[in-house]
Formats: structure tokens, sequence, C-alpha cells
């Protein structure tokens, strides 16, 4: 009868830790409620620190050219200096660096176009944890493969994304419907079994 008992007691044990993963930090479950639901990704159109932007003032080839939104949120322009950056959206940076190029150029005509989003980050259990670049449409499965794939120790079911300005961890299934964003820190759980 003990005997028995303690085979149940192990067996309950092993049933209540199977498939666990370790963890250390804050997580909040994800949004997604079907695996084949492309779970929403929440970003903007704001330009963030850490993206290249591409200014181009038509007619003016010296003021044209190609510049980084600075840790702080800010560009450094020819002639006008230093503006604000993050949190704007294309079109309002464009209105922003027009009026300003107003004082200096003629009827200035702006176009601003992001020519490269800040690096995705992926950590945990992949092969190779590390910064990348971003590209539209990658999804976790893609960030996975991008760092090497999984090791043998890591959760086969869920993946930790922690978005831009967000304290918190959000857990998602393990799958190509989870859209990653630029600056998205990824992490791939351990398992325990």
């Amino acid at each position: 009868m003990v005997r028995v008992l303690s085979r149940v007691a192990v067996l309950a044990f092993g049933l209540l830790v199977s498939g666990c993963y370790t963890d250390f930090g804050t997580v909040v479950p994800g949004d997604a409620t079907e695996a084949t639901a492309s779970v929403p990704l929440k970003t903007t159109n704001q330009i963030q620190a850490g993206d290249k932007i591409k200014l181009v003032v038509y007619g003016e080839d010296t003021l044209s050219g190609l510049y980084e939104v600075s840790p702080s949120g800010t560009v450094s322009l020819p002639l006008i200096g230093t503006l604000d950056a993050v949190g704007h959206t294309r079109a309002e940076l464009e209105k922003q660096i027009a009026s300003r190029y107003a004082n200096f150029v003629k009827g200035a005509k702006v176009t601003v176009n992001v020519i490269e989003y800040r690096p995705f980050y992926v950590m945990g259990e992949v092969l190779k944890p590390g910064k990348y670049p971003y590209e539209s449409g990658l999804n976790a499965m893609t960030a996975i493969s991008t760092a090497g794939g999984l090791t043998y120790r890591a959760s086969k079911s869920a993946v930790l994304i922690q978005r831009p300005g967000e304290d918190v961890w959000h857990e998602y299934p393990l799958t190509a419907s989870v859209l990653v964003g630029p600056g998205d820190l990824i992490r791939i759980p351990e398992r325990y079994f």
C-alpha cells in the first residue's frame, strides 16, 4: 500500500512539473487565443531611438542624407540643429523639419523614410543569443531561427517577449503567428523536462 501511494505521489509530482520552465521576471499571459490566429503586434508608425532615417530636402543635396535617431530620441540636422524625433510619425517629422527649413529654403519640401529599424534581441535557450537586424514581417519562429534555433533545454511551447517601453514579459505560444517588432526582447525559457 505504501509502495502504491509513493508511486502515485511521484506520478502526481511529475505531472505537476512536466512542461514547466524556469523564469526570472514578471510574466503576463499573451493575447493569443488560437495558435493559428495572428497575435496582434502593438506597434505604431512612430520613430524610435536607434532607427536610421533618410532625409531628402528636394533641391538641396547638401541638407539631404542618412541620420540615426540618438538614444536620447533626437536627430541632429544641418542648419536647424537638434530635433526631437522619438514618438513622431514620419509625416509629423517631415512637417516639423520643413517648417524649420522654411527659414533657410523657400518652399522646402521634405521626405523622411525609415531605412533601418532598431534591432531585436534574442536570449535564453537559443544557440546564438544576441542582437539581430529587424526585417518587416518578422515572427517569433523566424527570429529564433535567426538566432540559430532552440537548444535541447528550450521550452518548445512558449516564448516570452518584452516590447520597448514595457517592464513585463508577455508569454505567447511558440508559433509563427506571434509577430515581433523592432526593439523587442525575445526570451526562450528553459524547460525542466
